[in-house]
């Protein structure tokens, strides 16, 4: 119990950073599509360079964060040591990758479309280069259980990052994508010297045996890393390159990505939860209860994840208006992405069988299978179907992940999963889900209340069947016989 306590405080903290975060983000969504037209493109352009330097920035950090927690927790090495062997090696590619980008900066923007504009490219790798030195560091905090710290600095970025735009968009009418990247650049370079006390107060070594068993260790996480963001980006990287009208593709790009906003709330949860749990997964192995508090953690996981899709959902005639009018047509594809957040979602739950044994492959190969399914998916329909073609492919790389981790997973370090409470939850929230279509077209009062309504009943059922009054912190002991 102690242990889910300190997960669920730890989830709060790394949550409100990351929820209160990304909501303050949201205000950038109608700031940019209300200061860049849909039939410019620009919106679209960001959408497809975010989604590149995504990719590039699990290639660079090379699954070390994992691996930092898995070796940090071994008794026979110094965490300072692991640390600082990892941050080396993450520095030297670094600089290589940066190194290359310059040198050969003229092709590479040839080939992906911005030969007009190389220096959004070298802004974005100057970016990804510093998020990639930053990742360790924001991980060890996370080892640390410096959540406050690690929050403060989330937080600081955002804060920085809005104002920024604030001036540059509407005070200063600087509207361009330019901008954009450059306000970007500005925020993280600011941001890398709040690392420099923490970096001087370590004494660092490069163990290079160390160092080799670590890349043991952490390549099949690249290869998991890798299929998994693609999961998440490669329909904004295809999109462009096989939608059939060129003309069309950054606008078209640009609907899909503002919409996939809304849904990004279940990846704030997932990466929050993620951000907690990780650290304690490593730690409870030594366990004998450790299975049956994993169970206990899906299982909550999935809870909050579907009462979220309800609010978002239910409160979407108010959401929507987050991004700008000319976007709102790609509202339908939000349902569909939250659904595959759910399962991505489940997906990292399901993958601590593999890490605790130090079988990581197996995730490489499950990851890879589900990004084949998405590829698959997205270049066959994109063409006919557009941007829902992507959204679906989302669903189906996920769910091809998911399914096969849990097969494989109950074979080879079975966690007795309460399957019958897990599909009771799902088949009750898709009940009210259909319900809230009955108040699709009712005057916006009417169908928040309709819809919040519905989001209490499922509350209600969760207090009733898991969760009593009694059990929570603070208000719990008015609740107490």
């Amino acid at each position: 119990m102690a242990n889910l306590k300190s997960l669920a405080k730890d989830t709060a903290i790394y949550g409100l950073s990351s929820i209160v975060g990304r909501f303050l983000n949201y205000l950038l969504v109608p700031l940019y599509t209300h200061y860049m037209p849909k039939d410019s493109g620009d919106y679209g352009i960001s959408t497809n360079m975010y989604a590149y330097t995504a990719l590039i920035l699990v290639i660079l950090t090379f699954g070390m964060e994992t691996t930092l927690f898995r070796f940090a927790n071994d008794e026979r090495f110094k965490p300072d040591t692991v640390f600082s062997t990892a941050i080396v090696g993450i520095t030297a590619l670094t600089g290589l990758f940066v190194m290359l980008i310059f040198a050969f900066i003229t092709p590479i923007s040839e080939a992906i479309g911005y030969a007009q504009h190389p220096e959004y490219i070298l802004m974005m790798t100057i970016v990804v280069a510093l998020d990639a030195m930053q990742a360790l560091p924001f991980s060890y905090l996370r080892f640390q259980k410096r959540a406050v710290r690690f929050a403060s600095l989330k937080m600081l970025f955002v804060v920085l990052n809005i104002g920024l735009n604030l001036l540059y968009f509407v005070v200063l009418g600087k509207t361009s994508v330019f901008y954009v990247f450059f306000i970007n650049l500005l925020c993280t370079g600011f941001i890398t010297f709040f690392f420099l006390p923490d970096l001087f107060r370590i004494d660092f070594f490069f163990n290079r045996w160390l160092f080799k068993r670590m890349v043991s260790y952490s390549w099949p996480i690249l290869i998991l890393g890798i299929a998994g963001i693609l999961n998440q980006v490669a329909d904004k990287i295809i999109f462009p390159l096989v939608y059939p009208y060129e003309s069309q593709a950054n606008i078209q790009l640009g609907i899909y990505g503002s919409c996939v906003k809304i849904a990004m709330i279940m990846a704030m949860i997932t990466q929050a939860f993620r951000y907690a749990y990780e650290p304690i997964v490593f730690a409870k192995n030594k366990d004998a209860d450790k299975t049956e508090y994993y169970a206990t953690a899906m299982k909550f996981f999935l809870i909050f994840t579907l009462l979220a899709f309800l609010c978002v959902m239910g409160w979407m005639p108010l959401l929507q208006y987050i991004i700008g009018a000319d976007y709102r047509e790609g509202l339908g594809v939000v349902p569909i992405v939250m659904a595959a957040e759910i399962m991505m979602g489940i997906y990292f739950n399901l993958s601590f069988w593999y890490k605790l044994i130090d079988k990581t492959v197996y995730g490489a190969w499950f990851s890879l299978a589900g990004c084949f399914v998405l590829f698959a998916v997205n270049i066959i329909f994109i063409p006919r179907f557009s941007y829902w073609a992507c959204a679906w492919g989302g669903v189906a790389g996920y769910g091809t992940a998911m399914v096969l981790s849990y097969i494989v997973g109950q074979k080879m370090n079975p966690i007795p999963y309460p399957l019958k409470d897990l599909c009771l939850y799902v088949v009750f929230t898709g009940c009210l889900f259909g319900l809230m279509q009955i108040s699709k077209d009712w005057p916006m009062i009417g169908s928040l209340a309709f819809n919040t309504l519905l989001i209490a009943i499922f509350v209600a059922y969760i207090i009733k069947r898991d969760l009593p009054l009694s059990s929570l912190p603070v208000i719990g002991k008015y609740f107490r016989k």
